[in-house]
């Protein structure tokens, strides 16, 4: 199954989908590198979960100007550092959002100032895993009386699955192609 499979996201949500966008921040150090938080342990929704900045746009925002919000507001990264370079095919979750991927790059020397209300650290996820075949895996497990299958990709400290997995898996493919 490829990224955004309906086996990811169809019939967990009810309801009209809530629109959001993520900054997917590409670092470009001598070897790149993806960006991420792990979001705080006290939140009401994912909790201690691998995530890119992101989160809903507000009225009258475009998921470019929501992605630089929200990782502003997230990791202390200010609004004009990264260098916006497109959007990646829309995902939609099994949570009720349809989430609009906004590629951006970063020079080396960034600032971050994680914001301990939402985020518990930001880490990188090296590109060279990321362009690996092999790497991503599939895994399942029953939830709501389903079995739900879902990407994974390895790291030595965090489980990266779900909507982040999915993005990472176009990403990659995009990248391999071309």
């Amino acid at each position: 199954m490829g990224p955004g499979s309906a086996d990811d996201t169809v019939g967990v949500s009810q309801g009209p989908l809530r629109q959001a966008a993520v900054l997917v921040p590409l670092v470009l150090h001598r070897a790149p590198a993806i960006l991420l938080t792990r979001r705080a342990a006290h939140l009401s929704a994912h909790a201690g979960q691998v995530a890119f900045p992101g989160g809903r746009l507000e009225a009258g925002e475009s998921p470019e100007e929501a992605a630089l919000r929200e990782a502003e507001e997230e990791v202390g990264l200010p609004r004009h550092w990264p260098r916006l370079i497109g959007r990646m095919p829309r995902h939609q979750t099994g949570t009720g959002y349809m989430v609009t991927p906004v590629l951006g790059l970063l020079e080396p020397g960034f600032p971050l100032m994680p914001d301990p209300s939402e985020v518990a650290e930001a880490f990188e996820f090296p590109l060279a895993t990321l362009l690996d075949p092999a790497a991503p895996r599939r895994e399942s497990r029953e939830w709501k009386g389903r079995m739900r299958e879902y990407w994974v990709w390895p790291h030595d400290t965090h489980f990266i699955w779900g909507a982040t997995a999915t993005i990472l898996v176009a990403l990659a493919q995009a990248l391999r192609e071309g």
